[in-house]
């Protein structure tokens, strides 16, 4: 007992080891090093329910509102965090919660769950009617006052003694889109940019705008209770995504979902397919054109080094059987391009309209924040992008050869998911056709 003490003298009480200190990124507007803002100033979406009940259940089905409980968002902070310790833990943040962001709750390594409830609602009702300017078109670039008035597209608001209310052009603006769904990385890679594929396109000519897509007009009462039908806007912010979660809204407010995001894909992209005839034996030249017909901003646009767009081509012969196949998927649902495992590259002539990450060794790299190179295939609005297939015949084969061609786009692939540990997401992931055509390749007489 007298040598236990003597060496607890000697050698002192054991203890846990110090936690590293941690110094985040830090940018004034959008991660500033101390709160700019009070979190408790901004007002939850439940009192903006209370006299705006269809914008606000228009937005609870959206990605606005799922922007803090994504799953596949919130891993992908997750393995952020790992790499680097916390320290970046703002970057993704600064604008799916600028309020936390900038009101101090998003800190290294911060707890999801003790977020206060304004904050986990993500891009809420207040994180956009009360910006006042935007400084820059990326990173969260827009300031954010809890002392401003709300911010609308009306005229001539009706008085409430709820709050204050002003006309801004600003927030019909595509630069009010811009300050968020533009991203830079921190070594200054270009991540997203369908702002600027916006400033180049016929939509910014013409004088459209983001909204007039994806926040369309509609006819009624800006508040309940006004008496006055106003012009207003589409809170669902149609895109492309669908929660993947089962229990974020209604089964019939997703239905309702996919319906608006059919029919916002059903003219976004047209395709054509020819060939020569050939000799038996030679190899068929299959010309394959995919035009953008999205005035707006290319295809697909947004997340591109996550979002999977490709060229789905079937080739038969005159028995009905395949002798050419590209854009098929491997039994784990993946394309067979260097993330499948089961087939790693057996597709040699794939196709795909999206981006790419390189890392610095010239490999694939799945995540951007270690990625050294960006690279881009999308097609630009109104433009469109040709590729030739090259379909072997042999002596034998049995003309005509009958061809089918379609694009394919999907949010996620199952492989990132399967990489993130959200196997049970992968098949609630859509996958939408936005475009068919169909040649038959002929021999030579």
């Amino acid at each position: 007992m007298k040598r236990l003490a003597l060496a607890v003298l000697l050698l002192g009480c054991p203890t846990e080891p110090e936690p590293p200190v941690v110094d985040p990124i830090i940018d004034p507007l959008s991660r500033p090093a101390e709160p700019t803002l009070d979190v408790s100033a901004f007002e939850p979406s439940e009192t903006c329910a209370e006299c705006h009940p269809d914008h606000a259940a228009q937005w609870a089905g959206s990605s606005h509102a799922y922007a803090m409980v994504d799953p596949v968002f919130r891993a992908l902070v997750e393995v952020r965090r790992a790499d680097h310790a916390g320290a970046q833990d703002t970057f993704c943040l600064q604008c799916h919660t600028a309020i936390g962001t900038r009101g101090g709750e998003i800190v290294p390594n911060f707890d999801w769950e003790a977020l206060s409830p304004v904050v986990q609602e993500g891009v809420t009702c207040t994180a956009c009617h009360q910006v006042t300017t935007v400084e820059r078109a990326w990173n969260s670039g827009h300031v954010l006052a809890a002392d401003a008035p709300m911010l609308g597209g009306i005229g001539d608001p009706v008085a409430s003694a709820q709050h204050d209310s002003v006309e801004s052009n600003l927030i019909g603006s595509a630069l009010f889109c811009g300050g968020c769904h533009d991203v830079v990385e921190l070594d200054g890679l270009q991540l997203e940019r369908p702002y600027e594929e916006w400033t180049e396109s016929p939509s910014a000519d013409a004088g459209q705008t983001c909204q007039d897509c994806h926040m369309p007009p509609t006819t009624g009462e800006a508040a309940t209770g006004t008496g006055v039908d106003r012009t207003l806007h589409d809170h669902r912010f149609v895109g492309i995504d669908v929660p993947l979660t089962d229990d974020f809204v209604a089964p019939e407010v997703v239905e309702d979902l996919r319906t608006r995001i059919g029919a916002l894909l059903e003219t976004a992209a047209t395709m054509t397919a020819s060939a020569e005839p050939v000799a038996p034996g030679e190899t068929a030249n299959l010309v394959v054109t995919v035009r953008n017909e999205i005035d707006g901003h290319n295809l697909p646009t947004g997340s591109t080094f996550i979002r999977q767009m490709w060229l789905d081509v079937t080739v038969t012969d005159a028995d009905g059987a395949v002798v050419f196949r590209s854009g098929d998927l491997d039994a784990n649902g993946d394309l067979k391009d260097h993330w499948s495992d089961l087939e790693p590259y057996g597709d040699p002539d794939l196709v795909t309209y999206g981006s790419r990450l390189t890392a610095l060794d010239g490999s694939p790299e799945l995540f951007p924040w270690r990625a050294n190179e960006h690279t881009l295939s999308t097609i630009p609005p109104r433009h469109d992008r040709t590729s030739t297939l090259f379909v072997p015949t042999t002596a034998a084969t049995n003309f005509p050869l009958q061809v089918t061609a379609r694009v394919r786009l999907r949010t996620h692939p199952p492989f990132l998911l399967r990489a993130l540990g959200l196997d049970e997401l992968i098949p609630n992931v859509e996958t939408w056709d936005l475009a068919e055509a169909t040649t038959s390749i002929t021999h030579v007489q």
